[in-house]
């Protein structure tokens, strides 16, 4: 569509500021942005809606409509709900670019322009997008009984004869069409979540395509509106936290009407995905007002009442008071200054979900706030199902990351890490600042293990791996330089294999046999590589303390 046809539909509330000549630009999409640099989410032909969130001052505005102009957006349109007039500045800059440049009345929402731009740049399918965005328009104005995702996805199958789903940055289903056939299996969409994070973070435009068996998919990024802080242009922000749309068909061959078709749907969904991130909006305030509470060590009575006023909202119906465990996660990334507490926020949200769980709302029942570069949830556990301080149910960290380690491995590519760690449960507000500290010492231990992505729980703070982490580096060093590097300079010399051969004898408790069977080896083999283990240290492995030595320098290596 051109845009002399938006200027012509006196329902999108749009005033001409600038560019008459330029009014038989084609409309291939539409976008809403208030990011100081959107380029990366524009292939060109948008048109660009935007609140002026981005503009400071008048020295912002060259920059940004520079940037536009760039990506070779068909014209901006500009809404006076916030600001009231659209400044002179921005005006004159649109004029010096030649950028065509509307007023939006303060009474037309931006989904109303969005939809109609949608439905009639599609061509032959404007009658299907018409269909979607009456569905979607219910969705949104009747919550989730609309049909959320699923009806847009729906009408790509029935329609278009597309298999297609959305899934989570960490591979979670969260929508998929009723006549899309069976779910997809949980390690395709492991698999394709780690595509799409892969190829957002070396900078690839979607879809991306990726074969899978006999089957090809493309996927195309969703990304709500605004959710990058203050316009931030680095990807590592918001690549934890996009949904995906998985497409069973290789857009490779696809004419651009049936790309910018799913461009289209894209945005409808995202539309959702925005309405999701504003209903957690109670859950995080909950959450910090509790977390506020107990780090200022608050009388439990106080905290009490705060946890009476989030079980309902959190656990609707429970009637009695839940048990709760404490989970913290914390985002590093290399280089670079990124707010990591909102990064691990929303991270945290989502991996705190049953990976088998489908829909966008599961998360209801989770509540997590962040502190500097920590995120912290507050998980609520029926008490029937907390039974033994939680050590038969509830959260546990040797699982909590099975599913999701990677899809987050690709995203968190070669400069970033994700640690966690995970309390007991607790019944009582009297407990909850210790869950605290033990889920915070649990992530310390977790944090100290090789790997991008790395748990431990609150079993694991009763054993010898609660102090490693704490051991000065330089007295680690000495420590196991002192033990193992004779055994590692006699394996590189000699090809022998000392170090395995002390692993698999601690292992087996001392056990002659059982590490010979183990290591494949005759007994007298074996005896003559601990004899000369213990040659070369001067240590004797009959005895427990020399065990003991060499265990903790072999964990600490």
């Amino acid at each position: 569509m051109r845009l002399r046809a938006l200027l012509d539909t006196d329902a999108l509330g749009l005033r001409l500021l600038g560019g008459e000549d330029e009014l038989d630009r084609t409309v291939r999409g539409v976008m809403t942005t208030d990011l100081r640099d959107p380029s990366r989410y524009l292939s060109g032909g948008e048109l660009v809606l935007t609140g002026l969130a981005w503009r400071r001052n008048a020295s912002d505005t060259e920059p940004f409509v520079r940037l536009l102009v760039s990506a070779g957006v068909a014209a901006l349109a500009a809404g006076e709900a916030e600001l009231g007039a659209i400044p002179d500045d921005l005006i004159a800059a649109c004029a010096r670019h030649r950028l065509p440049l509307f007023a939006v009345n303060e009474s037309v929402a931006f989904a109303t322009i969005t939809e109609h731009v949608v439905r009639q740049v599609s061509g032959e399918r404007a009658g299907d997008l018409a269909a979607v965005v009456d569905r979607h328009r219910r969705m949104m104005t009747s919550g989730p009984a609309g049909g959320g995702p699923d009806v847009v996805l729906d009408l790509l199958g029935s329609d278009l004869d597309l298999r297609a789903w959305v899934l989570s940055p960490t591979g979670r289903l969260i929508a998929g069409s009723k006549v899309s056939g069976p779910a997809l299996p949980a390690d395709v969409c492991a698999k394709l979540a780690a595509e799409q994070l892969t190829a957002a973070r070396t900078g690839r435009r979607g879809p991306h395509r990726l074969a899978l068996g006999s089957s090809t998919y493309s996927l195309f990024p969703i990304r709500g509106g605004g959710r990058s802080p203050q316009g931030s242009r680095d990807v590592r922000e918001t690549v934890l936290s996009d949904w995906l749309l998985a497409v069973e068909a290789d857009a490779g061959d696809w004419p651009d009407e049936r790309l910018d078709l799913l461009q289209g749907v894209t945005q409808l969904i995202a539309v959702e995905r925005d309405r999701r991130d504003a209903a957690r909006t109670v859950r995080r305030r909950l959450a910090q007002e509790i977390l506020e509470l107990v780090q200022a060590g608050a009388a439990p009575s106080e905290i009490a009442a705060r946890l009476r006023v989030a079980a309902p909202v959190l656990l609707p119906g429970l009637g009695a008071a839940p048990h709760w465990q404490v989970v913290v996660a914390r985002v590093e990334w290399d280089g670079g200054d990124i707010e990591a507490g909102p990064v691990a926020q929303a991270l945290l949200e989502e991996i705190l979900v049953d990976p088998l769980a489908t829909g966008p709302e599961p998360s209801d029942r989770i509540a997590v706030a962040h502190t500097g570069d920590e995120a912290i949830a507050l998980v609520p556990l029926p008490a029937v199902s907390a039974e033994h301080d939680g050590s038969e149910s509830g959260i546990h960290a040797d699982v909590l990351l099975e599913a999701v380690r990677d899809p987050l491995s690709a995203g968190l590519d070669d400069d970033g890490r994700v640690t966690l760690g995970v309390s007991a449960a607790v019944h009582s507000a009297e407990g909850l600042r210790g869950a605290l500290e033990e889920a915070r010492h649990a992530r310390r231990v977790a944090a100290a293990r090789p790997g991008r992505v790395c748990a431990a729980g609150h079993q694991e703070l009763a054993s010898h791996v609660l102090l490693l982490p704490f051991v000065p580096d330089d007295v680690r060093r000495a420590f196991t330089a002192r033990l193992l590097d004779p055994l590692r300079d006699y394996d590189r010399r000699h090809r022998a294999e000392l170090i395995p051969t002390l692993e698999a004898f601690l292992e087996c408790d001392g056990s002659w046999t059982r590490c010979a069977t183990r290591l494949h080896l005759h007994v007298n083999t074996l005896r003559y590589r601990v004899g000369r283990i213990e040659q070369l240290t001067s240590r004797d492995l009959s005895r427990l303390e020399d065990k003991l030595d060499f265990f903790l320098a072999l964990r600490m290596s």
